[in-house]
């Protein structure tokens, strides 16, 4: 099927939906980089120039994020993508032996 003649629900269909799951992974391992990085929400909120709520929501899992919101983070906490990746893998083991 080309993308021409996909319809609505077939374009539906095919997109990866984020799960709750894959939110509360990710929030976690910022929180946790922000914690090694030894400075609170508030400090990180004002380095961002964004609400302290937002990034609270984002660390409970209960916002979604944009990628280029990942990098912000990323830089304002100086760690690169890698240690993101070894955060997540951290958080999730937990979850999967509880399965």
């Amino acid at each position: 099927m080309t993308p021409n003649t996909m319809t609505r629900n077939t374009k539906k269909a095919n997109t990866v939906s984020t799960s709750a799951t894959d939110l509360a992974v990710l929030g976690q391992a910022l929180r946790v980089l922000r914690e090694r990085a030894g400075t609170t929400q508030a400090r990180l909120a004002a380095v961002l120039q964004m609400d302290p709520t937002y990034v609270s929501r984002i660390e409970h899992g209960r916002r979604g994020v944009q990628w280029l919101t990942v990098l912000r983070f990323l830089r304002a906490l100086d760690v690169d993508l890698h240690q993101l990746a070894d955060a997540m893998t951290e958080v999730e083991k937990p979850r999967r032996a509880r399965k």
